[in-house]
């Protein structure tokens, strides 16, 4: 995953998180044992939807419901799998709510560290390894986006600035108020690209009567 410059080569993540995906929208993931629960807090400063990864789509209809908002999601990180260089995970939003609404794009992801939520790094790039569809979620229906962190161990310090991470800040796909999940990854302070998302995908291996 990493070429001679220690540098992740771009079309071997796009490759292989397409794989990931693949795999998430076949059914053939299995769901997490022990996802970690997102919680919604006010962060301490006023927030900004990270330019690569949270700008609004406008794709929904009249016809359509409404967006989801944050406050009818339940946010949760599936276990990762690990791979030389980094990990993949998937990001899993639920409507906990009892409307249906939909979820359109790419999530907002960054890392931030504790207390005070401070963005470590670049947010998630984008990653067009499946299109982008609106995913129309009923009561309980759940959609995935993969992820992918690449290790910051794989950048010289000089480089990459290594700071540990807090938690692992979610934004649904265009919304303004975050989701936050605990994480133990280590990100780079300094402009070196370690996280890539795919856009969110219906999940069919899960039953709204689950």
């Amino acid at each position: 995953m990493i070429s001679a410059a220690g540098k992740p080569c771009a079309a071997v993540v796009a490759a292989a998180l397409a794989c990931l995906v693949a795999t998430i929208t076949a059914g053939c993931a299995s769901s997490p044992s022990s996802p970690s629960s997102g919680t919604t807090r006010t962060p301490g400063f006023s927030p900004t939807a990270p330019a690569d990864s949270t700008a609004p789509s406008a794709r929904s209809t009249s016809t359509s419901p409404a967006a989801c908002p944050t406050r009818s999601l339940r946010v949760s990180l599936g276990p990762g799998e690990g791979y030389a260089g980094g990990v993949y995970q998937v990001i899993t939003f639920t409507n906990s709510s009892a409307a249906s609404c939909t979820l359109d794009g790419y999530p907002g992801v960054s890392l931030v560290s504790g207390p005070s939520d401070a963005q470590i790094g670049l947010a998630a790039k984008r990653v067009a390894t499946v299109p982008v569809t609106l995913v129309t979620l009923a009561p309980r229906a759940t959609a995935r986006a993969a992820l992918q962190v690449v290790d910051a161990g794989n950048y010289p310090p000089s480089t990459c600035g290594p700071v540990k991470a807090a938690s692992l800040r979610v934004y649904p796909p265009n919304q303004t108020e975050p989701v936050f999940l605990p994480s133990t990854a280590e990100g780079c302070a300094k402009p070196v690209q370690v996280l890539f998302v795919a856009a969110v995908q219906k999940d069919p291996a899960a039953s709204p009567n689950g």
